[in-house]
């Protein structure tokens, strides 16, 4: 395998070369960047996370390359309005932005992926069965890959809000799942983009687990009436940052 590596070069659909572009390691964020794998106001953390400290391993070649994903997407898998006969149900919006590392470069060929409710707060998913109505024409899914500059877009329907029996009275914000793979496992992220203004913002547990303010502000997209098109969408932008090189490359002494 690193044989391989080292003979790939980058070519037309924009590969990146190892031997000057792969990091030897990626950062691993700081204590309190993520929410608590056990979290008391989010019930079911309690039955999920891990019994034991977790054991960071040292990253291997596995860690700091791939994945190549990019032909698994197809044209069109980006409009989720598209993907039926007839037309979803809803406020039509688009969802763009870049994908940054840390250090602030652009991450192209990187596999963006995003699954949500309808407009009605419901997902396509057998155990959702709470009685709002399901919408024949929307399935909730799509992808796509960023671009050379690291740009990514999504046509969608902009989700409502929904019970979810956490606790008395309970209600997700209106929210669309990110999953992000970037160049390396390494950087993977799994992610949820709020809705500025959203009501239930100071009564969601899930929201409100991830601790700093900042953070949390960095999870509310914004309203663009610049990328607005006008007689069809409204447009969010949401950037994302995915960890960064964990070392700084020097130049060999002569």
């Amino acid at each position: 395998m690193t044989e391989q590596l080292e003979n790939t070069k980058i070519v037309e659909h924009g590969i990146y070369d190892p031997l000057t572009e792969t990091p030897t390691s990626y950062k691993r964020e700081p204590e309190g960047a993520h929410p608590p794998m056990d979290f008391e106001a989010y019930k079911s953390t309690a039955l999920r996370h891990p019994k034991q400290p977790l054991v960071y391993l040292p990253q291997a070649i596995t860690e700091i390359t791939g994945p190549q994903l990019s032909g698994l997407v197809k044209e069109g898998d980006n409009d989720l309005t598209i993907q039926h006969d007839g037309e979803p149900i809803g406020e039509r919006i688009t969802v763009s932005g870049r994908v940054f590392d840390t250090e602030g470069k652009p991450l192209r060929d990187t596999l963006v992926e995003i699954w949500q409710a309808n407009a009605a707060g419901r997902y396509l998913h057998k155990w959702d069965r709470w009685p709002a109505p399901l919408d024949p024409n929307f399935s909730g899914a799509g992808r796509t890959v960023s671009d050379r500059e690291g740009h990514y877009t999504f046509t969608t329907i902009k989700p409502g809000p929904y019970p979810w029996g956490n606790h008395h009275n309970a209600w997700r914000p209106a929210h669309i799942h990110f999953s992000l793979l970037g160049r390396a496992f390494a950087q993977r992220l799994v992610t949820q983009m709020y809705f500025p203004g959203d009501v239930f913002f100071p009564y969601d547990p899930i929201f409100n687990s991830v601790r700093d303010p900042e953070a949390r502000e960095r999870m509310i997209s914004c309203f663009s009436i610049h990328e607005t098109v006008p007689n069809w969408a409204a447009a969010y932008e949401f950037d994302i940052y995915l960890r960064g090189p964990g070392q700084t490359p020097f130049e060999e002494a002569f």
